[in-house]
This record gives C-alpha cells, structure tokens and sequence, in this order.
C-alpha cells in the first residue's frame, strides 16, 4: 500500500493542473513515471538506494565518533601464478582479494523496505579505505567491479580480482628445485592506525592451507601463505597498520630435469665409457673431441632457458661448466696418453724410477694383474743373455780368421786351402746385418711394451681418479637437489 501511496501523490491532478499552466520542467517526469511503470517493480531497492544516499558524503570516514578507528578486515585467496620473472625480479599473480568494514552511515530498518538487508551499491558512491599493496610495480590487467554489497548493519563488502605485479626477491640458487617466497604487503597509503586498522577476516591458519580456488596445472605450486600483521612508524609519531600475506612457491622441476640435467648426464656417461677404448687407439681422441662438441652445442641449445640475473648464478649453471671442465681434463688426459704409447721407438727405456712408481707401486695400488710384468721382465733378463751370445759368436769367428793369418805368417808347409771364396764373405755380411737389423727392432719393441705398459697404468689410474671425482661431485648435487625439492 505505501507504494501505491506514493504513485497516487505522484499523480496529483493538481501537479498535472499546474503542468499545464507553463510547468513544463515537470512534465517528461511525471510522463516517464506514468508510462513506465513496469520498470519499478523493484521500486523498493530504488528508495533504499535514495535513502541511503541521502546526504551521505563518501568523502569523510564513515564513522560518527571521530575517535573510534575504522577496522578492515581482509582476505586474500591466491588464484594463479601467471609469470616469475628471474631477470627483473618481478611476480606476476592473479588473487582474489576480498575486504570488509562497518560504515556507520550506511544503515536501515529492513522491515522498513520490505526485509531487503543487503543491497549493491556503486563503488564510486560510497567510502573506501585506501589500501593498497607496497610491492606493486605495474598496473596489471584486473576487471572493473563496479559495485559493493551493503548490509543493514553497515557492513561493507568489497570482493574483487586483482592482477598482481609486484617486486620480489628471487633467489635462483636451487633451480629448478627452488622455492620462492614473496610478499603481499596491504596497508593504508595515508591514515594511520587511529583512523584505519587492519585485521585478518579468517585466522591465519585457514588462510594459509587454503588451496580451494588455486590453479595447480601451471609450472608452479602452492605450498602456503603466510600472513602476519605489523604496525610501524615512520617518524616515531604516527603509527601505520599492515597486514602481509607470504605467497611461498616451489617449481615443479620434472621439464627441467628431462630436458636439461638427463642429456648432460648421458653426455657425461659416454665420457666415462670412453675410457674403455684401448689407450694406444687413436679413436679415443676423436670421440671425446666429438663429446666436447656436442656438449658446447647443448650448452649453446639451453642457455635461453636458464634464469639469468645479474646478482646470482643458479648452481645448475655451475654444475654445466663443471660437466665442461671435466670433458676437458678427460679429453687432456687422453692426449697424454695416446702421446706416451705412440712413437715408442724414438724414445729411449722407461726410467728405473717410473718403473718402480708405476709398474710396481700403482699397479698393485689398482690391483693390476701382474702377469704382464712378468713377461716383461722375463724380456728383459733374457735380452742381455741374447746379445751375450751373439758377442761370443763374433768374437769365435774373429780367433778362428786370426789362427789362419798366423799360420800363414809361420810358412808352415802344410797344404792351406784357399781362403773362403767371396760369396760366402758376402753371405756372412749380409747375416750379420739382418741380425744387427732383428736386434734393433727387437730393443724397440721391447721399450714401446715398456711405454704401453706405463701408460696403461696410468690410464686406469687416471681413469679411476676422474671416476670419484665425477661421483664425489654428482653425489653432492644430487643431495642438495634432494634436500632443496623435499625441503
């Protein structure tokens, strides 16, 4: 009834009589009102809303004791995590952020609008508490929402999405096993804390184990978010209230490990299984040459996908330029090696020193089969002996021709023979120089088994020695690893 009340007021013929009497001002009023009136239907919420805005001023803190604070409760729900940008230290996130306060000015008797106790009212016609977010570096891309909910006690409720870009401190030590944690700091930009405090709307815990509304298919995931209320002074005067929310990430690291520490590791296993090929090959240069390249270009390959910064290092980079440093030394090794058992027969024997250092004291350090020894000793006992002989048999030969000049000498008159015809002259010469020729070859055969055994030896114990340094280093990696992605 008190609807149809005001229509009737409102269609006074009296107002139409002095319409028509020259106040035309009124007239495209009354006739809107009067040919529309379906459009009223909710004409109860249209006299809330002009009650509510009647002398209202959005400009002054909606509080009738100047003395009492205004308290906001916030909350904040972390949505996604959009992008983490390493280089310039800046977190891009998406968040609903939601917070609440009692206007004073902004309240009714339900049972006078027909038990309407919420309403939404434009954001631009009511008082806002200036809150913003201190780590804010770019305006993201959030929607407008336009309106606030406002009950009949003067409970104001602002609930909106929010693009966050805010700077944070990335520490890229531990990638891609890393975890991030950066701050959400809400205060207000002006009031201090007698006009404006801030509060949680739910308790910490159930802020922080909230994943109710986060994305978790993206690079990133959720761990908590930690919230902690702080108030702080400037000039040791006026005191300011903050509220910051701890947003804590872990990168999933399962795209980074298949596609950059598998490679390397294969890449480093065929340099260990290098080593197998025989020392005296020259094969073995190649390929770990060939190694070497590869492993430049898949550094070339993955350089863009590592976070770069200009404060720090990740320790995965280190670990690459080990893995490079390493290829190096083997491939220097190898060299040494193919350098000491080629070209044997220009060098002179092994020292007695490196003998006893290498053939006898590391051999047995490495467990090496000293059967090989043996035979090479055996050679070189049995050498003297041959040459022994063959100086005895020269020196034979030498009496026997000296006998017969002396014989000669005497005039004894014996028949002598002719002497030994040419040919067998010339057949002994050329005896004698394939002997001479054997002996040699045979002295250099024996030095480059001698070589080709020390460098042996000092191939496996090389080998064995780049082989714990390679598991030393990989082993603690892979711990650290362990601890930072369980941690």
């Amino acid at each position: 009834m008190e609807i149809d009340l005001n229509l009737a007021e409102k269609y006074d013929p009296s107002n139409v009589t002095s319409s028509c009497y020259g106040h035309s001002a009124r007239r495209p009023a009354l006739k809107k009102l009067g040919s529309n009136t379906g459009r009223f239907a909710n004409v109860t919420l249209v006299r809330l809303s002009e009650f509510l805005s009647a002398g209202y001023k959005k400009g002054v803190r909606p509080v009738k004791d100047w003395r009492d604070s205004t308290m906001v409760a916030i909350d904040l729900m972390v949505y996604s995590i959009l992008n983490v940008d390493e280089k310039n230290q800046v977190l891009t996130t998406y968040v609903w952020y939601r917070q609440q306060w009692t206007d004073e000015f902004l309240v009714w008797n339900p049972e006078d609008f027909d038990d309407v106790k919420k309403i939404s009212m434009p954001t631009a016609n009511v008082w806002v508490p200036d809150i913003v977010i201190n780590e804010f570096v770019d305006v993201g891309k959030s929607p407008d929402i336009p309106y606030v909910y406002v009950s009949n006690d003067g409970l104001v409720q602002n609930y909106k999405p929010i693009q966050v870009v805010t700077a944070c401190s990335l520490n890229i030590y531990n990638f891609p096993f890393d975890v991030q944690k950066c701050s959400l700091t809400f205060q207000s930009w002006l009031h201090t804390i007698n006009d404006i405090n801030i509060t949680l709307m739910r308790s910490p815990e159930e802020v922080m184990v909230d994943k109710s509304v986060f994305m978790n298919q993206g690079e990133w995931e959720l761990l908590h978010v930690l919230s902690k209320y702080k108030s702080f002074s400037v000039d040791n005067d006026d005191y300011y209230a903050e509220m910051k929310f701890h947003v804590v990430i872990r990168r999933r690291p399962l795209f980074y490990t298949v596609n950059l520490l598998l490679p390397s590791i294969f890449l480093m296993v065929m340099d260990i299984v290098g080593f197998y090929l025989p020392p005296d090959s020259g094969e073995r240069v190649s390929f770990k040459i060939t190694l070497l390249l590869g492993y430049s270009v898949f550094l070339i390959i993955v350089s863009d996908t590592l976070p770069a910064t200009a404060i720090g290092t990740p320790l995965i980079g280190v670990y690459f330029v080990v893995c490079m440093a390493l290829l190096v030394i083997s491939l220097t090794e190898t060299v040494l090696i193919v350098r000491l058992v080629h070209k044997q027969d220009l060098q002179p024997h092994v020292p007695q020193w490196v003998k006893h250092l290498v053939l006898e004291k590391a051999a047995v350090l490495l467990c090496i089969p000293n059967k090989k020894f043996c035979s090479l000793l055996a050679r070189d006992a049995d050498l003297p002996r041959y040459k022994e002989n063959n100086m005895n048999t020269v020196r034979c030969n030498h009496h026997c021709e000296s006998s017969r000049d002396m014989e000669r000498g005497l005039g004894i008159g014996l028949p002598v023979r002719d002497s030994t015809p040419p040919v067998m002259d010339n057949i002994l010469h050329e005896v004698s120089s394939i002997r001479q020729f054997l002996e040699k070859r045979e002295a250099s055969r024996e030095i480059a088994k001698e070589w080709l055994q020390v460098g042996y030896v000092l191939d496996v114990l090389l080998f064995r020695v780049y082989l714990l340094a390679m598991l030393a280093y990989s082993i603690t990696l892979g711990t650290l690893w362990s601890v930072w992605q369980y941690a």
